[in-house]
């Protein structure tokens, strides 16, 4: 007798949600083993969000971003419709439309929302942006974004991170007058060391981006601009607030689901509760993984694995953190541990004038960390020994220059058929295979391989297989 088919619920339908719902249809492409529904609040189809950036240069249109969503009649979405609350022992979800839905498994991936800093003027009593302020994390942000800055106006960027520093960038390609205020001693803190910082902190006022770090925001003054803690007054008719994120962890916790900074859960990304599980900026492993796409990616594939029964024994094991700087005409990588100097063989090139940083940290001959400031053809090199834990040459003044060597040994499978797109694990050959079957543009790549639609940081490479490819045959090609 065939049993009940399982009922899967989704509670968020953003770029992790969405890659879940995809990850469990490629397994179970008949709905012989499950049934989903995704519940999203906001009206929109599931995005990139990582690309907002490009959204406000005009570089991409909303259909551009827009995330592939599996279409079967065993998959229910219920966007523009909030969940309130969640029952454990029911197994039930209510929704905001009063309609309560039943779970054999409920999948967190409530993702985060952006931190407003307790500045004065920032921030209205109940939490929502004040005048002239915004944050940058969905399509409504983007769209308030646009809407508050015009060309050769100021505008005041609150914090120096990755997000920070795309946003001044796309509103620099706009024609704003940009400002970056960094709390830290210096921008990127967390990614990159101070000489790279002081380089890229160049790099971003040669194109009209002014950086202060270590300065603190004292209060935001609508129509004048931001004021900071040593008295001066930066002008800006906008404030754009990148400054952290806090994950959406309220359903769980009002649950009885155990919290701390994010829903925690273990390697099967089960919650406190067996039958609940997080997933993405949410969720709270011990290997880390929050904030970055590929580690919520990876998570929604292994709980895909195990709530379809593909792969019992599929476990995350926690998050290789690589981390590229989406800013047009600057190439930045950073990638594992990058304060590894006192317990690693380290090697660095510093080119202020150039603009260019490049440190490699090597440890038991395996990469340990590095960054990279305008190399963009040693990132991709490094990036894939990092991935593949493969043995760094013994000059590593050559591997940061870019010089090759020839192989003493039988090559590594993984680097004579290197990974392009690192989000979606597409390699030179799947590439290859899609363009010999007929895809022949970017968006037709995307949509055979997935590449691309990541933190979009190997647009770049795939653009470049395929115009070197438009007049020529791939080399696997017969």
């Amino acid at each position: 007798m065939n049993q009940p088919v399982r009922h899967l619920v989704v509670i968020g339908n953003g770029m992790v949600g969405a890659r879940f719902a995809e990850e469990v249809a490629r397994r179970d492409p008949t709905g012989e083993r499950a049934r989903l529904t995704i519940v999203g609040a906001e009206d929109e189809p599931a995005y990139n969000r990582v690309l907002l950036s490009g959204l406000v240069t005009g570089d991409y249109t909303p259909d551009d971003i827009r995330l592939p969503q599996p279409d079967h009649p065993w998959i229910t979405y219920r966007t523009g419709t909030a969940a309130q609350r969640i029952d454990t022992t029911t197994r039930t979800v209510t929704l905001d439309d009063g309609t309560r839905t039943h779970y054999d498994e409920l999948v967190l991936a409530t993702g985060a929302r952006a931190a407003f800093p307790p500045i004065t003027g920032v921030a209205a009593p109940d939490g929502t942006p004040a005048e002239g302020v915004t944050a940058l994390r969905d399509m409504t942000d983007c769209h308030r974004v646009q809407a508050l800055t015009q060309p050769g106006a100021p505008v005041v960027v609150l914090g120096g991170g990755v997000l920070g520093l795309e946003a001044a960038r796309a509103l620099a390609e706009r024609g704003a007058r940009v400002s970056v205020v960094e709390s830290s001693p210096w921008i990127m803190r967390r990614q990159i060391d101070q000489p790279a910082a002081q380089i890229l902190a160049e790099r971003y006022t040669a194109i009209g981006v002014t950086v202060h770090s270590w300065r603190v925001a004292a209060r935001w003054l609508p129509g004048t601009g931001l004021e900071l803690d040593d008295g001066r007054t930066l002008p800006g008719d906008a404030l754009i607030v990148t400054a952290g994120v806090r994950a959406n962890t309220e359903l769980a916790k009002d649950a009885g689901i155990t919290v701390e900074q994010g829903i925690v859960v273990d390697d099967t990304l089960a919650t406190s509760n067996a039958r609940v599980h997080a997933i993405g900026d949410c969720a709270q492993h011990p290997g880390g993984g929050t904030g970055l796409v590929q580690p919520g990616w990876e998570q929604a594939s292994v709980l895909a694995d195990l709530l379809t029964g593909t792969a019992p024994n599929a476990r995350y094991t926690g998050a290789r953190p690589v981390t590229r700087l989406k800013a047009n005409g600057i190439d930045l990588t950073s990638l594992g541990d990058t304060e590894a100097d006192s317990t690693a063989e380290t090697v660095t090139i510093s080119d202020p004038y150039g603009g260019r940083y490049a440190k490699l940290s090597v440890r038991e001959e395996r990469v340990a960390g590095a960054i990279l400031l305008g190399f963009p053809d040693t990132a991709s090199t490094i990036a894939q020994l990092y991935d593949t834990a493969t043995t760094v040459p013994t000059d590593r003044l050559a591997l940061l220059q870019g010089h090759t060597h020839p192989q003493t040994t039988a090559p590594d499978p993984a680097q004579t058929d290197p990974l392009i797109c690192r989000c979606n694990a597409v390699t030179r050959t799947d590439i290859e295979a899609a363009w010999l079957d007929g895809a022949r543009t970017r968006e037709t790549i995307a949509a055979h391989t997935r590449a691309t639609t990541g933190c979009g940081s190997c647009i770049r490479d795939v653009n470049a297989l395929l115009s070197g490819w438009s007049d020529s045959t791939p080399a696997n090609a017969t």
